[in-house]
């Protein structure tokens, strides 16, 4: 088998498709939450803490001299970083849970019993026929 062949019949399964649709997804899910997070959440919490931009907060641990920039911490984006992070864990704590809510109803459906073949319909008459 060419290397092209295997290729081709490993992309063309289902479950890579569906990991590559929900790679996307998921990408632009990130840019969503960051955008949310930057632009919406964590200006009015900066302003509710004194006026902070978060994206600002850091910590010089070597001051800039001549051309070498100054060596800080930037520990604002961090906390912007680990918010971004929170709310996607949570979203997808959500669609995972609903899920499994789902799977669960339809491992308690119970299965109805399978209408039996026309032997056995033929056989019960037969044994039913017997005992009169």
């Amino acid at each position: 088998m060419s290397m092209m062949s295997e290729f081709k019949s490993f992309a063309m399964r289902g479950n890579v498709m569906d990991m590559a649709v929900g790679i996307v997804i998921g990408g632009a899910f990130g840019k969503i939450v960051s955008s949310f997070v930057n632009d919406v959440l964590m200006p009015p919490i900066g302003m509710l803490m004194g006026g902070v931009d978060f994206k600002d907060l850091s910590v010089v641990l070597k001051e800039a001299s001549g051309d070498v920039a100054a060596v800080t911490l930037n520990y604002g984006s961090f906390i912007q970083t680990v918010v971004d992070f929170l709310i996607i864990a949570f979203a997808i704590f959500m669609v995972v849970k609903a899920m499994n809510n789902l799977k669960k109803k339809e491992e308690e459906a119970p299965a109805a019993p399978p209408k039996p073949s026309n032997e056995e319909v033929l056989l019960a008459e037969i044994r039913d026929a017997l005992k009169k």
